[in-house]
């Protein structure tokens, strides 16, 4: 009966069957795989609290970095090129923008032997 029970699938009032085990969760799949994955399935609650960090105190605090607004004058095409990146991504445009400078000062840091 128990082997019977465990091959039993769990339902939400969402229509969402559960998930008991990580890997029950298919790996590399795509961000459209994703999403409808997770449309159809829900973490048991079993499983959620096996895989919640229990000691907060040990993570490190999350660092504020101020932000600055500034002015950048960038041809329209390289702009809607970027959009169409970041809409893919689904990330803010701006958001993608200060990703790749930061990847690229980095590399030029490292490079330079500038890195603090």
């Amino acid at each position: 009966m128990d082997k019977a029970r465990k091959n039993e699938k769990r339902i939400d009032e969402l229509g969402r069957i559960f998930i008991d085990d990580l890997n029950e969760i298919p790996q590399n799949m795509t961000e459209d795989e994703t999403k409808r994955f997770w449309e159809k399935h829900a973490m048991s609650e079993d499983l959620l609290n096996a895989t919640h960090i229990e000691d907060e105190e040990d993570l490190p605090l999350p660092r504020k970095q101020s932000t600055k607004p500034i002015n950048l004058r960038i041809e329209s095409d390289l702009l809607s090129r970027l959009q169409k990146v970041a809409e893919k991504k689904n990330v803010p445009y701006q958001t993608l923008l200060k990703q790749f400078v930061a990847e690229r000062v980095y590399e030029e840091e490292k490079r330079e032997k500038i890195l603090y």
